[in-house]
């Protein structure tokens, strides 16, 4: 057990894809991460609705991927299937919810990885794990048959090595798509309080790339970020209460804890972050008047070690794309420590073929270095 809770045999001439373990696949029980869950499962009667390009592209599914239980932390540690370990370092968290995801594809086990991305489930072990992730906007990629987190925050992706990953991913998810060969982009740095090291990278990164770069600030983004926090566990709670309630020994205590968080929240506190959602909506629409990319770190510590793992709360600059349901992407960059850094850059709803074309430039420039 670690990085896949079932493997398969699967030898083909299409792409190598490995399918978190909350993605139905037919005649396969989903375990979503979860004992409580995987005791009770039967074998899917479908593919979820997100496979369907894959098949018919021939990708051969390498096997499903684990993850933090119920897609519902950052570490990517889990008590019943094993940790995946980190390729970087094993004594580090490999990130999570889609921990079995960015492991597979770091370690050559999968071409492509599909993920799921929540509050930063697919961008956390991105950057933990030196690889690549995309999560898409909202609704664009359908979510039948994926096992839910926060119905309202909730998106698929693909992870992979690179941006050519990323992009053969995207094709899988909505066959026909493709980048553009070219793009001039107007980027807005926003500074964070981050490790001087992750922050060197990116501004080198940034400014190696040739694009026009510019400061912005946001101060609403620390409001965005607790308000889709809480939405996240308030909506966890309504979908898995009844996991917890009925074999409540069948849950992890870290997954245990975080779901009656959210079931403790009073309805005025989940009112107002859903104002807070339309606001930062409205904030960012007049932020992308002026610039066609955010750019921000993934995270803004370098990945923790395994009993420490719950920093990466804190330092995940991840949430406000998916309060506003905006495509976000995490890229690898070189730092002149032994980790890497992991650039985030966020665009405008539907604007994942632009910010592809945008990372690759990216990746091209610190590929140099």
């Amino acid at each position: 057990m670690g990085t896949f809770i079932a493997r398969f045999d699967n030898p083909g001439p299409g792409l190598r894809l490995a399918v978190k373990d909350l993605i139905d696949m037919e005649g396969i029980p989903t375990t979503a991460g979860c004992r409580a869950v995987a005791e009770r499962a039967r074998p899917a009667s479908v593919d979820a609705a997100c496979l369907a390009g894959a098949r018919a592209a021939g990708a051969s599914i390498v096997g499903r991927t684990n993850l933090h239980e119920l897609a519902f932390g950052v570490t990517g540690v889990n008590p019943w299937f094993g940790t995946p370990e980190n390729p970087l370092d094993s004594a580090l968290v490999p990130g999570g919810s889609s921990s079995g995801s960015a492991v597979a594809v770091a370690v050559g086990d999968a071409d492509i990885a599909f993920g799921s991305d929540t509050g930063g489930s697919i961008r956390i072990p991105s950057a933990c794990c030196g690889t690549a992730g995309l999560k898409t906007t909202w609704g664009r990629v359908p979510l039948d048959g994926v096992w839910p987190l926060a119905p309202t925050l909730d998106t698929v992706g693909p992870m992979a090595r690179d941006v050519s990953g990323l992009e053969a991913g995207m094709a899988l998810l909505e066959p026909g798509f493709a980048t553009p060969e070219a793009v001039s982009v107007r980027i807005g740095r926003m500074p964070v309080d981050a490790d001087p090291a992750i922050q060197a990278a990116i501004d080198q990164a940034l400014r190696d790339c040739e694009f026009e770069i510019v400061d912005v600030r946001i101060p609403e983004w620390d409001a965005a970020t607790a308000a889709g926090g809480l939405l996240l566990m308030a909506e966890a709670w309504e979908h898995d209460r009844e996991i917890l309630e009925s074999h409540p020994e069948g849950v992890g205590s870290d997954v245990a804890a975080r779901l009656r968080r959210g079931g403790a929240l009073d309805r005025t506190a989940i009112t107002s972050a859903c104002e807070e959602r339309s606001r930062w909506r409205r904030v960012l629409e007049e932020v992308f008047t002026e610039v066609d990319l955010i750019a921000t770190p993934t995270l803004t510590i370098f990945p923790p070690r395994l009993d420490d793992g719950e920093n990466l709360l804190m330092s995940r600059c991840t949430v406000p794309a998916n309060l506003a349901g905006l495509p976000a992407l995490a890229l690898p960059v070189p730092t002149k420590r032994k980790l890497p850094s992991s650039l985030q850059l966020i665009g405008p709803e539907y604007g994942e073929e632009r910010l592809l074309a945008a990372a690759r430039v990216v990746e091209a420039a610190v590929s140099t270095w």
